[in-house]
């Protein structure tokens, strides 16, 4: 697939498969490349479109920062360029929040919604400032990062949960990135953790009016079950739903992805 100029950057955009139009909306500091695993439930039964955030992946470099309203310009470019009206939205953790901006922005182009550990920001609870851990050596980021990304998340649990274990080494290998990053990549992950910080459609969130599926992890210290539940009370008629997981609870809970994708692939209204 091309990386297209859209809303005045360039950015790395895939399409694939066939059925209902679904935008997906990647965590913070990840790429296409590397989230197969967590887009693949929603890789059949879905005319699926996805991108990498600027500066990430395979987007060009950006210089300076951005808010959260730039990056849902960036998707209403990339519904423009994809032809689609309206479409279905997921957004995971930090893409919950980009996808909560866009339903708040154009809402009457969003036929269902499903929002994963994520947060609204304002007095609906902010999710855990992720730059705190950038300042902290080595050994120290990763623990404490594991830590809240799963609450269970101590050697005796992980011996115990291999399949656990495999994805805290995942993480940990990412969160290990220090000073020998390359320059373009701190300035992608800084930019993107300033739009993180000022994230906060609380006082927005009545405008969502499509059947809306709000997802958490019971032990997820990124974004907690309050912050999920706060989200919830401000859209009329969503669902909220709690999963044995913590951050990663798509991936560690048999029953999440499955549940999203049903909820997804359900007729509009």
């Amino acid at each position: 697939m091309p990386v297209s100029e859209l809303n005045g950057v360039e950015l790395y955009w895939e399409r694939s498969g066939s059925g209902p139009r679904l935008l997906f909306c990647n965590g913070s500091g990840l790429t296409l490349a590397g989230t197969e695993l967590l887009r693949a439930p929603f890789a059949d039964g879905f005319d699926l479109l996805a991108w990498d955030y600027r500066g990430f992946g395979q987007s060009p470099p950006v210089d300076g920062s951005y808010a959260m309203a730039d990056v849902a310009r960036d998707m209403t470019a990339l519904l423009e360029l994809a032809g689609w009206d309206t479409c279905r939205l997921i957004g995971v953790s930090y893409g919950g929040m980009v996808a909560q901006e866009f339903a708040v922005t154009s809402p009457e182009r969003v036929e269902r919604l499903a929002l994963n550990c994520t947060s609204a920001g304002g007095a609906g609870g902010s999710s855990y400032p992720l730059q705190k851990l950038l300042g902290l050596p080595e050994k120290e980021r990763v623990a404490t990062g594991l830590k809240v990304v799963d609450s269970r998340w101590d050697e005796r649990w992980l011996d115990a949960h291999p399949a656990d274990r495999a994805l805290a080494e995942a993480l940990a290998g990412s969160m290990a990135g220090g000073s020998d990053m390359p320059s373009a990549e701190a300035d992608a992950r800084r930019a993107q953790m300033e739009a993180r910080a000022g994230h906060d459609v609380w006082d927005r969130l009545d405008r969502i009016s499509c059947p809306t599926l709000v997802a958490y992890g019971r032990h997820d210290g990124i974004a907690p079950k309050e912050n999920s539940e706060a989200i919830a009370s401000r859209i009329r008629g969503s669902e909220l739903r709690g999963y044995e997981g913590g951050h990663g609870f798509l991936l560690q809970d048999p029953a999440a992805s499955s549940d999203v994708v049903e909820f997804l692939q359900a007729p509009t209204r």
